[in-house]
This record gives structure tokens, sequence and C-alpha cells, in this order.
């Protein structure tokens, strides 16, 4: 009867190694790396059972699986979509796409584009580590910031926005400075595939993501989460493994990164901190030093993330509003309606203006400044013998550049018979103010 049974056992194992091998060399075009046996761990062949060399190769096993199954999920993104696009924050799950996308050649060759939002408040080291990622992998980051700001002119920024706007309106601060320069990002790119790092691992807002999905961003374009199903030791399994090069904040204790203002190392006695801890986590050349336990429990990724921040209603933020459900709605309604206003589309803006000249505001709704000048726009609207009229211009940039002046959200001109168009360069928005340059161009 034992031996029998022992038979049984044996032969189980040994299916249990055919179908593993099969797994590891399934319909992928990639290539199974060479440490990786299709055979039984030998700790299982041997005496007496080494419980850490049978680990070490699960792992070893797990991990070629996972590179082999996103390298796939890659491969379908670029070989099938025209314009697949990278926003790439630098976070270890990122550097790992960052990896794989050079590994098949896809950032050489311009296949995948990598788009990144600088937010004016990352860390120090982010943008320096941006240029040394892209002369390692041989591609060029589309860089994106808040409308109307050069790319690095933190001074800009300050004098158009204020630099304590993440602390006035933080909604309003990540509609400005995250979700409005990533949509506009995507559709600069053209993007029909958009490929971010995104994983279940993360916490329970990502907890059913798969590797493909639509997203809710720019109308609802393919979604490609190539490491859904990693853990954060995966990721850092892989790092190691390749000696990828990774953000200099994983030496200083943070298991992710983003704006250095609301970003805090794991663990920590920060005040701020819902869940302050004593103790030390850190990568440092390739291997943890420290409890890793800190970092790599479900969802501790990000509890460094966000912190001291809470949303409107009170609730703990945990989301920038990039990627959840809704986010093309930069503002939750439209400014100037049911009122005197005359809306324009780009289908008609030039007719009517000609047929009945006026003045007109070239805005954007989730534009502070063009919230700011609602209720004087609509008083002038009222007060005026000409029409007031409103122009969306942030989904038609293009058009509003070429037609009507527009470099910057709000921007006002005079439309007068003959097409002339003229700008109005004053910032103060005021009724009197805007009624006299209508009546001086009239």
């Amino acid at each position: 009867f034992f031996g029998k049974k022992k038979k049984l056992r044996n032969m189980k194992l040994s299916l249990l190694a055919v179908t593993s091998a099969l797994l590891l060399s399934s319909a992928s075009a990639f290539t199974v790396p060479a440490f990786v046996s299709p055979r039984l761990p030998s700790s299982l062949s041997s005496t007496a059972y080494d419980q850490e060399q049978f680990i070490a190769e699960s792992k070893a096993m797990r991990l070629a699986h996972l590179e082999e199954q996103a390298m796939y999920a890659l491969k379908i993104s670029c070989e099938n979509y025209d314009n697949a696009v990278f926003p790439n924050a630098m976070i270890a799950g990122d550097v790992v796409i960052t990896h794989l996308l050079g590994r098949l050649g896809y950032l050489e060759s311009g296949k995948a584009k990598v788009m990144v939002v600088d937010t004016f408040h990352l860390f120090d080291e982010t943008m320096p580590f941006l240029r040394s990622l892209e002369k390692t992998y041989g591609f060029e980051a589309e860089v994106f910031c808040a409308e109307g700001v050069p790319v690095g002119d933190k001074a800009a920024f300050d004098k158009k926005y204020g630099a304590n706007l993440w602390r006035e309106d933080i909604e309003q601060y990540d509609k400005v400075c995250k979700v409005e320069p990533f949509q506009r990002g995507l559709k600069t790119l053209g993007t029909d595939c958009m490929i971010n790092g995104r994983t279940r691992w993360q916490g329970f807002e990502r907890a059913w993501i798969d590797q493909f999905e639509n997203a809710p961003i720019g109308g609802g374009l393919a979604k490609c989460n190539p490491l859904a199903y990693w853990t954060l030791e995966d990721c850092f399994d892989y790092i190691a493994k390749y000696e990828v090069p990774h953000h200099p904040c994983h030496a200083q204790g943070y298991p992710s990164h983003g704006d250095a203002k609301d970003t805090i190392p794991i663990p920590s006695t920060d005040p701020r901190n819902p869940d302050p801890q004593e103790g030390e986590c850190k990568f440092v050349d390739y291997k943890f030093v420290g409890d890793k336990k800190f970092w790599l429990d479900y969802a501790c990724e990000r509890k460094g993330r966000f912190v001291g921040l809470a949303n409107k209603d009170g609730s703990v933020k945990t989301e920038c509003g990039i990627h959840v459900e809704g986010a093309e709605k930069t503002f939750d309604r439209d400014l100037w309606e049911g009122g005197s206003v005359v809306e324009l589309s780009i289908e008609d803006a030039k007719e009517k203006t000609k047929a009945k000249p006026g003045i007109m505001v070239v805005y954007a709704p989730w534009c502070q400044f063009c919230q700011g000048m609602e209720e004087s726009y609509a008083s002038l609207a009222s007060s005026i013998d000409v029409p007031a009229y409103k122009l969306r211009g942030d989904e038609v940039r293009e058009f509003v550049q070429a037609e009507f002046n527009t470099e910057s959200f709000p921007t006002v001109n005079y439309v007068k018979a003959d097409g002339t168009v003229v700008k109005y360069d004053s910032e103060k928005r005021d009724v009197d103010s805007l009624k006299a340059f209508v009546e001086a161009n009239k």
C-alpha cells in the first residue's frame, strides 16, 4: 500500500513538473530564461528537503512567468496599436515596464512613447533621473505640465497659479497639475493605447484590474496594465535580477514617490502619518535593508503617498484623480450656462462672429482664472449691445491657437465684422474693464 502511495505521489509530482513546463513555454513567442528548469526543483529530488532552495526556485519560476506575461501584453499594445503611450512616473513598477519596453526594442524604435507629467512639486531627484533613463534606453520623453506654463519653469507656475495652490484647493491642484496635463498629453500624442504600472497589489481601488481594460480618460481608449498581477515584491525582485535603474528615493526609505510635499518614507513617525511606526526599510544596492514587510504587505506601496491630504467630502485621499472613473470631466459643470453668454463651437465660431461681431472668451472650465471671471463676464453679457461669446478651447487647442490668439486660458478677444481678432492683453477682468475694451473696438 505504502509503495503504491509513494509511486502515485511521484506520478503527481511529475505531472506537476510537466504542467509547469508547459505554462512557462506557452503560446508566447518569448523564451523561458535559462535558469528556470522545466524539471522538478532539485530540492524535491534529494533526500534532504531544502525549503529555502525550493522557495527560491519557486520565486524564480513565478517571476519568469510574470515577465513573459507582461512582455506579451506589451507586445500586443505596441504591435496592434498605432500610438502606444506609457505615462511614466518612475515608481518601482514603472521602471520595470521601462526595462521591459527596452528589452523589446520599443523605446528606441519609438513604437512606445514615454510621457511624463511634471507637477512642479516632484522630488528634486525625479527629473534628473528621467534624463538618465532617456540616455540608458535611448528615448526622449514628452513632458507635460500645467497649462500655459513653460516646461520646467516653476517660477512661472507660481506666478500663474500660486505656490500654495495645493494647500488652498487640493482638487483644483489635481486638475491643474495632474489630470489636465495628463489628458492633454494623451491627446497630443494621439494615444490609442495607454500603458501604465497599476497593480492589484496597490490597494482596494485597484484590486480588480486586469491586464487590459478601457480607460475612463479621453473618451475610452485601450489601457494596458502589464503588471496587473504583480506584487511590489515581484517588482523589486525583477529590479534586483536585472539591476534595473530605479529612483534614488528607494534608497532613502520611500517605497513609492509622487509629490515631495505629501510623500513620506515608510515606516515613519512623521506626525502626518496615520499609522506612525518606528523601524527602517530601504532598497540599497539591489537589496532590502531593514524589515521589508513595511513595504511589501498588501497596499503598503502607496502608504506614504498623499499624507495629510483629504478630499472635499472629508475622506482620506488615495488617488490624484488621473485613473478614476470620470477623470475626463475635469470640472463638474460648464461655465456660463443658462445666461446671456452665447456658446460657440469649432464649426460655427468664425461664421457667427463674422455675422454678429462681439467679445469672445476662449476658456477651459477647469481653469481657476476662467472660473474667477465667470460672474463678471456674465454681467458684461447682459449689459452690452453686442454678443458676448464663449468657446471652450481646451478640447480644440490647435484651432483656437491658430484662429483666436490663444496660448493660455482665459483668452479674451473682440472679433470685428471683417474677421479681425483683437486680443485683450490686460489681466483685469472686471465688468468695467471688459466693457471699455468692447467700446474701444466696436
